[in-house]
């Protein structure tokens, strides 16, 4: 009977006993079970082992688990996204995010890249190792004391916005900005920053810098943050504004228990203390990021105000 068995041909050929398995001859709903546990971009790597583990990688209740509860909602936005933009192979695109038939990992991976709304004044997206959502909104879709005066505010181009603008202050009394936006969020925690820099941004020989000389005011008073969500969550901070380059500054968080319903977020930066005036600040965009998040830029957390 032993000699039987050593000379029974392995599953896919290669001349294996029944006592030389490996992890090629893995059913793959057992596969899909461990995959469960791993997050998207280990799905990814493991996927190249061999050809069950490659199956069950594609397997739709593996990117149903890793997707947003509101996936539909948001794929519905970045398939009008792809229809606006007038690209290439647009429609069929957009046709394939919102069809029921198309497989979770596509839908996963097109929320991945960001998505443009609101005249391209926002934008959001999933984390590509997490698929935690992630939202931009630019200085463009805030309300700013006096950014049609161009003796305070003027825009400047710059490759380090997501947006390829900023707004840049050269000088006031009275600092207020503000936005605010309605929006099916995932159920989730989040943190919401605002993205400043201290004098204008320059590169030279490719490395970052920034002009200093017109920076003033911010170290005198702190600079109060606020936030609000339509489910009466309030929080208010404060920081001065003195560390140079790209600063991630934490408003606040707040939580959503739905991913059904349309929660309006309200948002707020103010240094109103108008015996002195301030200046050289580049305002870029408002960030909003899972808790858990790591972040690109160095962030400040600033000081509750109770």
């Amino acid at each position: 009977m032993g000699a039987g068995a050593s000379s029974v041909v392995g599953p896919e050929g290669y001349g294996r006993g029944w006592e030389q398995t490996s992890l090629g001859d893995m059913p793959e709903s057992c596969v899909a079970a461990v995959l469960l546990y791993l997050d998207p971009l280990e799905i990814c790597q493991v996927a190249c082992l061999n050809r069950a583990f490659r199956g069950a990688a594609s397997a739709d209740c593996i990117w149903a688990a890793k997707l947003p509860a509101n996936y539909r909602y948001l794929a519905a936005l970045a398939a009008a996204a792809d229809d606006d933009c007038g690209c290439d192979n647009a429609a069929e695109g957009s046709a394939r995010c919102c069809s029921s038939a198309v497989i979770k990992r596509e839908i996963y991976a097109r929320l991945c890249r960001p998505t443009p709304f609101d005249g391209g004044t926002k934008e959001f997206w999933i984390e590509k190792d997490k698929g935690g959502f992630c939202m931009s909104i630019s200085s463009d879709a805030m309300s700013i004391t006096g950014r049609d005066d161009r003796r305070y505010w003027s825009h400047l181009s710059t490759e380090e916005s997501r947006f390829h603008s900023v707004a840049y202050l050269q000088q006031i009394w009275w600092l207020e900005v503000g936005g605010e936006i309605d929006f099916c969020f995932p159920a989730g925690s989040y943190s919401l920053f605002f993205r400043l820099h201290l004098g204008r941004p320059q590169k030279w020989m490719g490395r970052r810098g920034h002009g200093s000389e017109s920076i003033h005011g911010w170290d005198i008073k702190p600079t109060r943050f606020q936030l609000s969500t339509s489910d009466d969550q309030h929080t208010a901070s404060e920081s001065y504004l003195t560390k140079p380059g790209w600063i991630l500054y934490h408003v606040g968080d707040f939580v959503i228990s739905s991913s059904d319903e349309v929660t309006e977020l309200k948002f707020s930066m103010m240094q109103i203390d108008c015996t002195h005036t301030k200046g050289g600040l580049c305002v870029d965009s408002v960030f909003i990021y899972p808790k858990d998040h790591r972040y690109e830029d160095e962030c400040i957390f600033c000081q509750k105000i109770l």
